[in-house]
């Protein structure tokens, strides 16, 4: 998730990661977000069956699972591909490397994208699968005022933490800390935090209680996205790259 000159990123360095193969890098973001989606999925299939007359404990349940699997995909696959399993990460990770030696590639921007979408798209097939759930579409609409503006803070809050701690030499705690602050953000925002188009559009492909209706799709991506310009702009001003540990 996440130069030359700049610390490591997240959690290792950009060099090494552009050393691997692009079709390997690609790989690694199709099966990462495929397995992200299906803990996600899963997790709130399995959540509804155990607990079937409590929301907030079928929450608890999936953001627990949401929080562990994320950790462990991104220290699994950190070295292959940056773990980005995110489009907003993979473009905000061109940008901020843009005129650096060993930044991110903008040819490698639409691969990895595609790569996530439909690495989302058949993890929720799988969970589908796993708990012999009809494979359709989902049909919750989430498109309200407060979801999106969630949605926007959220993914604001993704893009600090990945790149903060990326910047400053810390990107170690990426895996931990990512999952914790998506942990979180189920809770203290209104749209369970999505934060991720490529998880958003996998969500669609299961009408279970992480799905999301394909009406909504649109405006929780623009969402997102706006969120992570506003990550982006909030690291430039909290870490330039004028900053010492860059």
């Amino acid at each position: 998730m996440r130069h030359h000159d700049r610390v490591n990123d997240h959690p290792t360095t950009q060099r090494a990661v552009t050393a691997v193969p692009l079709a390997r890098r690609l790989f690694a973001e199709l099966l990462g977000t495929g397995l992200l989606v299906a803990v996600v999925v899963g997790s709130g299939i399995a959540a509804q069956r155990l607990s079937p007359d409590d929301v907030g404990l079928q929450l608890l349940q999936n953001s627990t699972a949401t929080v562990l699997g994320l950790a462990v995909l991104i220290l699994v696959l950190a070295p292959v591909s940056g773990a980005h399993l995110n489009p907003v990460v993979t473009i905000a990770d061109w940008w901020l490397g843009r005129g650096t030696a060993g930044g991110f590639s903008a040819g490698h921007v639409v691969p990895y994208v595609a790569a996530q979408v439909v690495g989302g798209v058949m993890g929720a097939a799988l969970a589908n699968v796993m708990f012999d759930v009809p494979q359709g579409l989902a049909t919750q609409q989430r498109a309200s005022g407060p979801h999106l503006g969630a949605e926007v803070v959220a993914t604001a809050g993704l893009v600090l933490v990945i790149f903060g701690l990326s910047r400053t030499g810390r990107a170690v705690l990426a895996a931990p800390a990512v999952g914790a602050y998506i942990g979180a953000a189920y809770w203290f925002t209104s749209s369970t935090s999505f934060a991720n188009p490529a998880v958003t559009v996998g969500r669609v492909f299961s009408d279970t209680f992480a799905g999301i209706a394909a009406t909504s799709v649109g405006a929780f991506t623009l969402a997102q996205v706006l969120g992570g310009i506003v990550g982006v702009a909030v690291v430039l001003i909290l870490f330039p790259r004028e900053s010492p540990h860059d």
